[in-house]
């Protein structure tokens, strides 16, 4: 951007000739131009975010960073989510004695709406700054929603940049009641830093949905073979917390494939993941596992037989309210220095003398 200012022939109004250029691409020259200063600060960050093991605490780290470079009361980074609606704080740092609260107090299922109309408000510029009383009212008439928002907690000024990456916004990083005489260098310095953090952030968020894909079972929500086979490994390794006595549940469909066979997959699909839910319900306390086609397993620390006995009771309780679900359950208890893979085998074969006592009173639903 090039701007002249010129002799202006009214009292207390400035004229200004300006020109400048908009690329849809990230000028690299130009944001290799930058001051040795604020280089050096995102390079700081940088070498934070890509040098830790643990991310999410790297970004506690980068977010206090920004905070002491804008001398501000509270930094933030939210990220938000179109399709379902929703906005999740990443990050924040808040300066001891502000008096300003968490964002945990503000993020409520209500503040997506909020976060909607800063894309507006903030338009063709790379972000937005409001310094001072004036700006304020200016944002009252565009944004009056998010000024009154920002005057209730407690915010007299705020700089805030969109985190973009391939062209789509995956949130917001700002920082409230900074330090407004030095406007242009934290300006610099957001501008270059929300550039690399979106990028992290991106990376961030494919990576947990690719553990997520490779722990959780998409049809029924509940964990997969491969974390329960992982869990087994850690407990094996002594790598995994165990409190004992526990219990190994395994729960197997009877019947499935005749409602396939009769209904359809998607039916059959439609039982499955309501077995997972009652599962889920019945051992709010442990973790569930779809260890494969139409068997399930639980595994419950703290529990005996008298207490295991009573949730297969209520398990199978549960069924029964349901068209087409019956359970075959088999259960183990394991004690203390007991190898876990003996146990799986024991509730395992539980489970198959379940199966072979329900299919002798059903035979018009045995497997063909």
């Amino acid at each position: 951007m090039f701007l002249i200012p010129l002799e202006s022939d009214r009292e207390n109004v400035g004229y200004c000739a300006y020109t400048y250029d908009v690329t849809p691409e990230a000028d690299s020259e130009q944001r290799a131009s930058l001051s040795a200063e604020t280089s050096s600060a995102v390079l700081k960050t940088c070498i934070k975010l890509r040098g830790s093991d643990n991310v999410r605490k790297a970004f506690y780290e980068v977010i206090e960073d920004i905070r002491q470079i804008c001398d501000s009361d509270l930094c933030c980074i939210l990220l938000t989510n179109q399709e379902e609606r929703t906005c999740f704080k990443l990050c924040e740092a808040i300066k001891e004695g502000s008096g300003l609260l968490s964002m945990d107090n503000y993020v409520t299922d209500s503040f997506f709406a909020i976060t909607e109309t800063w894309e507006d408000t903030i338009g063709d510029s790379t972000c937005i700054i409001i310094k001072d009383e004036r700006d304020m009212e200016w944002l009252k008439t565009v944004n009056p929603r998010w000024q009154a928002s920002l005057s209730a907690a407690g915010v007299s000024s705020i700089v805030m940049f969109p985190l973009k990456y391939n062209g789509s916004t995956l949130g917001y990083m700002w920082a409230t009641n900074f330090n407004v005489s030095n406007t242009v260098k934290i300006k610099e310095t957001l501008e270059l830093t929300t550039f690399f953090i979106a990028s992290e952030i991106a990376n961030y968020q494919l990576l947990q949905r690719l553990e997520t894909l490779s722990s959780v079972d998409m049809l029924t929500g509940v964990k997969n073979r491969n974390k329960m086979n992982a869990f087994v490994d850690d407990v094996i390794n002594g790598k995994a917390e165990v409190k004992y006595p526990y219990a190994v549940v395994f729960a197997d469909l009877n019947g499935l494939k005749h409602v396939n066979d009769e209904n359809g997959h998607s039916a059959g699909d439609q039982i499955l993941k309501k077995a997972a839910e009652i599962l889920c319900a019945t051992f709010p306390d442990g973790d569930v596992y779809r260890a494969g086609g139409d068997e399930f397993m639980a595994i419950v620390m703290g529990m005996d037989e008298e207490m295991v006995e009573e949730r297969r009771k209520r398990l199978k309780e549960q069924a029964a309210t349901v068209h087409d679900l019956y359970f075959a359950i088999g259960t183990h208890i394991v004690r203390d220095n007991e190898d876990i893979r003996i146990a799986m085998r024991n509730a395992d074969q539980g489970m198959y003398a379940d199966k072979r006592e329900y299919y002798s009173t059903h035979p018009d639903r045995r497997i063909r």
